[in-house]
């Protein structure tokens, strides 16, 4: 498949292609094949172990959660697509949400740490 075939199935999957996948196309073809290639890894076609809708979700959990702004926007336009039903959108985005407030609040236990030291030593 060629980069500019891989375009447009993006296209048609997802209504636009992100912008950086489009301007890495002319620059270095095979990076989107690549692309291709890991997201055949990632979601099987043979033998799906989820759904198409629960893969979406889980992909806008992941583009959230990792600050991909232009993933999130890829996302987006696939929830549209697949007229993904906003509740369950919604719910995906307050998990992740949670999963974000849990990640600080693990991250802070070296500062608990110290403050549980400077209380103890009162």
């Amino acid at each position: 498949m060629t980069a500019n075939e891989i375009l447009d199935m993006m296209r048609k999957g997802m209504g636009q292609v992100p912008a950086a996948i489009e301007k890495s196309v002319p620059v270095d073809p095979a990076l989107i094949q690549e692309h291709v290639r890991s997201k055949g890894f990632a979601m099987p076609a043979e033998n799906p172990a989820l759904d198409e809708e629960t893969r979406t979700l889980i992909y806008l959990a992941a583009a959230l959660a990792g600050t991909s702004p232009a993933c999130v926007k890829a996302m987006a336009n696939k929830i549209a697509q697949q007229g993904i039903a906003a509740n369950k959108v919604i719910e995906t985005v307050h998990i992740v949400r949670l999963a974000m407030a849990t990640k600080i609040i693990g991250d802070a236990e070296p500062v608990f740490d110290a403050l549980s030291a400077v209380a103890a030593q009162k």
